[in-house]
């Protein structure tokens, strides 16, 4: 018998790094095969999937701002373009294992992609489309992990999965402090009181007040996207 999953629609939010690699640090062969091969199990369960994914594996709209001086409106559209590029090559990856895919931009860019309407967006999941929604929410001053946490609030998901190159929100940053310890579960409140480096403010809050749950968890490690979509407890719970 085939096992259910225990979530139905999820969103995953994607960071652009997650494509790269230290030796490939735009794209990695290696890394975007894992990946796809872990969205492509999960996606024959039935499970239906969008996902959000980040630009900063190719240019970061603040550090376009910091280095250059770069107007910030016009430094964060430029990361919204990063984003749309990484959608691109996700979604060809991702048709080469034969699964189709509807690419949606917050801004308009229609010879490559449609336009966000949610209405569209709700269509291509019931016909079991992954749906990649780039150029996080189209405005400036936001990042796509505010965008995630709209998009997933607008497609009904049961859960927002955030996959990262780290095992969880832990209280101190892992890479620096080896002492750092993760929460197996935690509040928004405990989120945003003590400034833990999981989303942006701006998209805890709105997560808290949607009561959008969110999993925070290293999709690098090969199994982990489809242990938690049986139900396994991986990563971090925040609720």
């Amino acid at each position: 018998m085939k096992e259910k999953p225990k979530y139905k629609r999820v969103l995953i939010k994607l960071s652009g790094e997650i494509l790269g690699s230290k030796n490939d640090w735009v794209f990695s062969e290696k890394s975007i095969n894992q990946l796809v091969n872990e969205i492509s199990e999960v996606y024959y369960m039935g499970v239906d999937i969008g996902i959000v994914i980040g630009g900063g594996n190719i240019i970061r709209g603040t550090l376009l701002e910091k280095k250059l001086g770069l107007e910030r409106v016009s430094a964060d559209y430029s990361g919204m373009l990063a984003t749309v590029i990484n959608g691109m090559v996700l979604q060809g990856m991702i048709e080469k294992n034969g699964i189709e895919t509807r690419m949606l931009t917050a801004i308009e860019i229609r010879q490559i992609a449609e336009p966000y309407i949610r209405r569209k967006a709700l269509s291509h999941l019931e016909k079991k489309r992954i749906v990649i929604f780039t150029a996080g929410t189209g405005h400036p001053f936001f990042t796509t992990d505010t965008a995630a946490v709209l998009r997933a609030t607008e497609i009904g998901a049961d859960v927002l999965l955030k996959g990262t190159k780290v095992d969880g929100v832990f209280n101190l940053d892992p890479v620096k402090n080896k002492d750092a310890k993760m929460y197996e579960q935690i509040k928004y409140t405990h989120v945003l009181n003590d400034e833990l480096n999981v989303m942006d403010m701006t998209a805890i809050s709105l997560s808290k007040e949607n009561k959008l749950p969110i999993i925070v968890f290293n999709i690098m490690k090969s199994g982990n996207f489809m242990k938690i979509i049986k139900g396994q407890k991986i990563g971090t719970f925040v609720s």
